[in-house]
Formats: C-alpha cells, sequence, structure tokens
C-alpha cells in the first residue's frame, strides 16, 4: 500500500463521516447554536490535519495521489480562516445555503472517490490471486 493510499484510507471516511453527520438533511439544529469559540477550535483541529497531511504528502505529480495534497492544503486554509474568523465563518455558513451544499456535494464525491482509491485491490494484488 503506497503512502497516498494511506492517506485516502484516514481523509476519505473522515470526509464522508464529516459532510454526512454535518448535512442539514441528516442534523438540522446542528448549527443553531454555534459560537465562535467552537468555530475557533474545530479550525485548529483543520490546521494540525492538514499539515500533518502537507508534511507527509506534498506531492504534486499526477494522478489522483494530488487530491490528498489538495485537501490538505485546504484543511490548513480552511482551519486558518476558521481560526482568525470565527464569526465571518459562522454568518458565511448562515448566509448562502445552496452554495454550502454545492461545496457539500463535491466534498462528499471528493471522500468517496479517495476511499474507493484508498481500499481497493492493488493491480499486484489481483495479479496474484
Amino acid at each position: 500500500m503506497t503512502k497516498s493510499q494511506q492517506i485516502a484510507g484516514l481523509i476519505g471516511p473522515t470526509l464522508v463521516a464529516l459532510i454526512l453527520s454535518e448535512n442539514p438533511f441528516m442534523n438540522p439544529h446542528l448549527y443553531d447554536q454555534q459560537i465562535p469559540p467552537v468555530v475557533y477550535l474545530s479550525g485548529t483541529l483543520f490546521l494540525v490535519a492538514g499539515l500533518a497531511t502537507v508534511r507527509a504528502h506534498n506531492r504534486w505529480t499526477g494522478g489522483w495521489p494530488v487530491l490528498v495534497t489538495v485537501i490538505g492544503w485546504f484543511a490548513v486554509f480552511l482551519g486558518l480562516f476558521r481560526m482568525f474568523m470565527p464569526g465571518l465563518y459562522e454568518q458565511g455558513a448562515q448566509g448562502n445555503p445552496s452554495a454550502l451544499l454545492a461545496g457539500e456535494a463535491v466534498l462528499l464525491v471528493i471522500g468517496v472517490f479517495l476511499t474507493v482509491q484508498a481500499y481497493r485491490r492493488s493491480p499486484e494484488a489481483r495479479r496474484d490471486l
């Protein structure tokens, strides 16, 4: 298993779980009591996860593994945004639900894709059967 597959095996299922659990159809009142300290804390967690991903996997070569790096950098910038502007993030999340749902749909597709890439059987393993 490659390093890309190992990291995608963590990022993919985590993205799917985050997106599905935060979806307004699954948890309609999740963000009713969202306060800046909670946004700040989640930003800190995103920053740490993004930095860990980028430090372990900062590859810009072709193919699907570059998506792991892109998601790592996305987490870094989202974490910094949530840490330095928690009030602005809260307003933006409540302002345009269509854009938020579209963004969540894209992240859900990326999460499923990374999960499939991480847990699929490699061509070498298929030949050994």
